[in-house]
């Protein structure tokens, strides 16, 4: 059901064209307002096209979990592992490191899980308006996700975790090997401990997910630029507008800045001192990758994900940390390129393609969703980790209804800006 639309159409500037800002785009036009979009990038071309395409709805315990510090001297030697670390990056990343850790607390893992879980109960209600408006009707796949361990120590080690998820109201269940090969037939014989994940999804094509979204914006009067956000233009305590690089000026009532690694750039005019760090996560599509994987396949021993898209078997997952404006380091996409070969033998690895995605991350996992102190008229929404493309419609929804006054049904204390 449309919102009622305020009275008088408002003119919105939602900076950030990934899947964040599009889905805020398209609620403040639910509601009325004149949106306009702006991006440098082509649509689909973000940090969520570079991602297992994945509804991870009870991913909500933190990256930080227990035993993290012991992890630490590992990824600084072992380059090949899930998580890398570059020895150079560390000096810089120190500051934001030491945040990450005391986040591994149980108490704070708790809490962290809890105000996520909040937002990923409501994902696909959030999401459904929102594709109903599209022309393809199987953007979002209907299929669970699985995951598999090596061993059944890898599974042991994860119970903890699952019976956090499971007391906050999600579901899983565990699989042997019958259950494994009869899902996943190209698996047979190679995992004897796995799970499946009922009320996860995953979409077919994370690049046509947030094109077909941006095209359902246009169709409805959006505006998207492809262009920069210089700066916010100020005028009696609140954002006039915007200045693009090209010196044009668009008016605004209202502005949200959802521009993932690029919100930084307006962290001073928005008062605001948030540890946002870009972490790496690589990826690799075979086009013709000569095996049927029939759902998104997480293998969690090796740190990466068989994702099923339309484009090809997209491998990925594995991450860096590697500083700020670091160039990439697709050597991290051969590594897990070859550990898929080792599993598949028969993959057909011609044509293949490296991606990177840099996840705007904090050191707490949780976004930031909230509202400018100094700037009142501007609304914040980034910070979004490995959880961007699952939590894009909530946050627009939230979004939309700080930019109407409204109550948000969920508590947004958990995503204040300045919890730092």
């Amino acid at each position: 059901m449309q919102p009622e639309h305020t009275t008088r159409p408002e003119e919105a500037v939602v900076i950030g064209g990934g899947i964040v800002g599009v889905c805020c785009a398209l609620y403040l036009q639910r509601e009325g307002h004149r949106v306009t979009l702006i991006d440098p990038a082509a649509p689909g071309d973000s940090t969520a096209k570079w991602s297992c395409g994945q509804m991870a709805v009870s991913e909500v315990i933190p990256l930080s979990k227990p035993g993290i510090l012991k992890k630490i001297p590992g990824w600084l030697l072992d380059q090949k592992g899930p998580l890398a670390l570059r020895p150079a990056a560390l000096p810089g990343i120190l500051p934001w490191f030491l945040r990450f850790l005391a986040c591994a607390r149980h108490t704070s893992i708790v809490q962290i899980a809890e105000a996520l879980s909040t937002l990923t109960h409501e994902v696909y209600e959030d999401y459904a308006p929102l594709l109903a408006d599209c022309d393809n009707k199987a953007l979002l796949g209907q299929k669970p996700i699985i995951e598999v361990f090596d061993s059944s120590a890898g599974l042991a080690q994860e119970r903890p975790h699952l019976e956090q998820r499971q007391a906050l109201g999600f579901k899983h269940e565990e699989l042997d090997a019958h259950a494994i090969s009869d899902l996943e037939p190209a698996l047979a014989g190679k995992f004897k401990h796995g799970l499946l994940f009922p009320d996860w999804r995953a979409v077919s094509d994370t690049e046509g997910f947030i094109a077909a979204l941006t095209q359902s914006f246009i169709d409805k009067g959006g505006v998207r630029i492809r262009d920069e956000v210089h700066h916010l233009i100020e005028s009696g305590g609140r954002a006039a507008g915007v200045e693009l690089a090209n010196g044009n000026c668009l008016p605004a009532h209202h502005v949200v800045v959802a521009a993932g690694n690029g919100s930084r750039r307006f962290f001073g005019q928005l008062g605001v001192d948030i540890p946002l760090l870009g972490i790496a996560g690589y990826q690799v599509v075979l086009p013709e990758p000569g095996v049927e994987i029939r759902h998104s396949v997480i293998y969690a021993d090796g740190g990466f994900c068989f994702a099923p898209m339309t484009r090809g078997l997209q491998i990925g997952g594995t991450i860096e940390f590697t500083g700020k404006n670091a160039a990439p380091n697709f050597k991290r996409a051969e590594i897990i390129r070859d550990k898929a070969k080792r599993i598949l033998p028969q993959l057909n690895l011609e044509g293949a393609e490296f991606g990177i995605g840099r996840r705007p991350f904090l050191p707490d996992t949780k976004p930031v969703i909230d509202r400018s102190s100094r700037l009142p008229n501007v609304m914040m929404a980034f910070g979004h980790g490995q959880l961007g493309l699952t939590l894009g419609a909530t946050t627009g929804r939230l979004i939309s209804d700080l930019v109407a006054g409204r109550q948000p049904a969920q508590s947004l204390a958990p995503f204040s800006a300045n919890r730092f």
